[in-house]
């Protein structure tokens, strides 16, 4: 039987050698679209950013990847491209997804309006909950029951089928997201109606499909983020397949894997946070190349910055929002806050300064852009306190306009009547306060990931990456205790890189209710029809060759309300006892188990990216000096202006030491040392900090 091809893969011509393929990562941001070029038998990675253009980000991806394959050789198969997309994210953050429909259980039409009552700010006198993405006119119901065993108490009959979906018809919905009573259980009666409403030419996702599994108000709200942005994701993936090159097209999941394109546009929902995610694994392995399993994430970008802590592996939750709507399906634990090169800063009524959520995007950008943008930015701040070249930004493809950033900081300091500390101007007496609120939203989303989840941020490796991660990673691990900051050569396009690392990926879940004290082998058999599907949805990723299957068990003490994940084990109590002792400190033995779902991670793993080692040259880097500028520094007395040393990355060599106070100009980021910090080039050309007044942790 001939093996079909990789969904997006285009047939290899007969006779053709084969010649490894060149692999691409994009990656949209809401100011950069990030691309990492890898091609088999180069002497290294090549990456570049193209400015994102948020009316169409398909234009920025398809003018990237011309360069990219610019003059390549006919003889060359066809490229390997993986991408991170913001769509799907931005279809719901914006709400411009498809116009979607609800058909729900008899009685549950308002279920995604009614959601829980969960109150996220507990003291709010006036909460607002999140706009459901159905509105109520486009809600329906079906005359249908099944029980919480499966049974069927009410079936579902033809003439009520015919019914729903003449008034969806009539509706104009242009997707539907089913989601009836228990159909995890007992899938048919959303088959049946799902495969009606096919009929009629409609988008339909079913949660039997998207989420089998209980919690109905989490399941249908999977189902109908599943419906809202599929259509706008497909079409813009379609519009790359027809438009880009001819290629083998992956999109990067929000698990931390990748998937066909074909998958990609079916299942939506699990994109919407696929390029953050691509930052987790980059992490990871960058982190990894040096031995350091235990990191904190710190992707500061042009519009928000995202944190993340993990241990050898991504962290995956099922708890994940977008907007305050639950996502269901497993996504990389992140915490993002609305602060970025880009976030905006200004005096608010009370005469307090604050920066972002607003950010001046990709156009006009930061006023030192010269694209017309007027508003004071933290990356304009930056600029202003001497701590960019202007001269070096991308690698010198963009001149920075400094005086543009100072007219724009001498507004904010009049705005806001402040008085300059002695020795500093307005405009640098602004920035500084401006660089150091946003460094407080950052510290405060560093501690949300770490402190209060009972870890000690000592013991962790900070990996800073993003294009404005490096300008302030110092500054945040002293307020931490971070002893040690990783700054990954391929910083700036971390995300993108990851993506190039991460493993064709595949979750499923079964809801089974079943006793804690569950023999292991009846557990095993009831993962059977999970892993026939697994192997099936890899067969026709193009192959099931080294596939891993990883089984597990959300279990809970009989009456909790949530679960935790544990490894399928001999003793599945024990091993839930010790997860739950990890996870918050107590156990109780005695106490009766129950196991209620089944989870399979399907895992096709990816040969990463191969960084070449660089020559050891001495510890002294003066062949990288490119001469001292001003630069505004903090002390415990205050804040001066000195001379700075300012280093060129690309000449830097493994074993060259630096003593701060100094920045290193990269072509796409810099790295600004505090007064007293130390930092030590690797072999991969990776910077490691060590950080003044901290101890270096695990």
């Amino acid at each position: 039987m001939e093996r079909r091809p990789a969904e997006g893969v285009a047939p290899r011509a007969a006779g053709r050698p084969e010649t490894p393929a060149t692999r691409v990562a994009v990656d949209i941001g809401g100011t950069f679209t990030d691309f990492v070029v890898w091609a088999p038998g180069a002497a290294d990675l090549r990456t570049f950013k193209v400015l994102s253009t948020p009316d169409d980000p398909a234009r920025a991806v398809l003018a990237g990847l011309g360069r990219v394959l610019a003059g390549a050789s006919e003889a060359r198969p066809s490229p390997s491209i993986v991408h991170g997309s913001t769509v799907a994210t931005n279809a719901v953050l914006e709400r411009k997804g498809a116009r979607t429909a609800l058909v729900a259980t008899a009685g549950f039409r308002d279920l995604l309006a009614i959601g829980r009552q969960a109150r996220p700010e507990l003291y709010d006198l006036m909460p607002r909950k999140p706009r459901p993405l159905v509105p109520a006119d486009l809600a329906f119901e079906v005359d249908e029951r099944v029980d919480h065993r499966g049974r069927v108490l009410r079936p579902l009959e033809d003439a009520e089928i015919d019914r729903v979906v003449a008034e969806i018809h009539a509706s104009g919905a242009e997707s539907v997201a089913v989601c009836l009573l228990f159909s995890f259980l007992r899938p048919e009666h959303e088959r049946r109606l799902g495969e009606r409403l096919r009929e009629e030419g409609l988008a339909v996702s079913l949660s039997c499909d998207v989420l089998p599994e209980f919690r109905e108000y989490e399941r249908a709200s999977a189902t109908a983020i599943n419906a809202y942005v599929s259509p706008v994701l497909g079409r813009y993936l379609g519009r790359l397949a027809r438009e880009g090159p001819r290629a083998a097209w992956r999109v990067m999941q929000s698990n931390g894997g990748s998937v066909g394109l074909e998958a990609a546009g079916r299942e939506g929902v699990r994109a919407v946070l696929s390029g953050p995610a691509g930052g987790v694994v980059g992490a990871l392995h960058a982190a990894g190349a040096c031995g350091w399993g235990r990191i904190i994430g710190f992707d500061m970008g042009g519009t928000s910055t995202d944190v993340c802590l993990a241990e050898g592996r991504p962290r995956v939750t099922r708890e994940g929002t977008l907007d305050g709507l639950p996502i269901g399906v497993p996504v990389v634990d992140l915490h993002s806050v609305g602060s970025g090169g880009g976030s905006v800063a200004r005096v608010d009524v009370g005469g307090a300064l604050r920066v972002g959520p607003e950010s001046a995007g990709a156009d006009p950008g930061p006023a030192c852009y010269g694209r017309g943008g007027d508003r004071p930015t933290v990356t304009d701040a930056n600029l202003v306190l001497g701590r960019m070249d202007p001269e070096g930004f991308l690698g010198g493809t963009m001149r920075l306009d400094e005086e543009a950033a100072r007219a724009a900081f001498g507004e904010l300091a009049e705005r806001a009547g402040l008085e300059p500390p002695p020795g500093l101007s307005p405009e640098q007496a602004a920035a500084l306060g401006v660089v150091r609120v946003a460094n407080a939203h950052m510290e405060r989303a560093l501690r949300v990931i770490s402190v209060q989840r009972g870890h000690d941020p000592a013991d962790f490796t900070l990996v800073a990456f993003g294009g404005a991660g490096g300008l302030h990673a110092s500054a945040l691990a002293r307020a931490l205790g971070i002893g040690r900051v990783l700054v990954p050569r391929t910083a700036s396009v971390l995300s993108a890189h990851g993506m190039l690392a991460a493993d064709v990926t595949r979750d499923y879940g079964l809801t089974v209710m079943l006793p804690g004290t569950t023999g292991a082998d009846r557990l095993r058999e009831g993962f059977a029809p999970l892993e026939r599907r697994a192997r099936e949805a890899m067969e026709g990723e193009g192959s099931a060759s080294g596939l891993r299957l990883e089984r597990s068990l959300a279990m809970r003490y009989r009456g909790q309300s949530w679960e935790l994940d544990v490894p399928l084990d001999d003793d599945p109590p024990g091993a839930f006892h010790a997860a739950h002792r990890d996870a918050y400190g107590h156990a109780d033995a005695g106490a009766a188990t129950e196991i209620v779902g089944l989870r399979l991670r399907a895992v096709l793993p990816v040969r990463p990216p191969e960084l070449p080692e660089a020559e050891e040259a001495g510890p002294d880097p003066g062949a990288a000096l490119d001469g001292e500028r001003p630069v505004v520094l903090v002390a415990a007395a205050g804040a001066t202006v000195e001379p700075v040393p300012f280093y060129r990355a690309s000449a830097l060599r493994p074993g060259h030491r630096l003593a701060g106070p100094a920045v290193i100009v990269r072509d796409d980021t810099t790295l600004f040392l505090g007064r007293g910090d130390e930092a030590t080039v690797t072999s991969r050309l990776d910077i490691v900090v060590g950080v003044a007044g901290t101890e270096v942790g695990t």
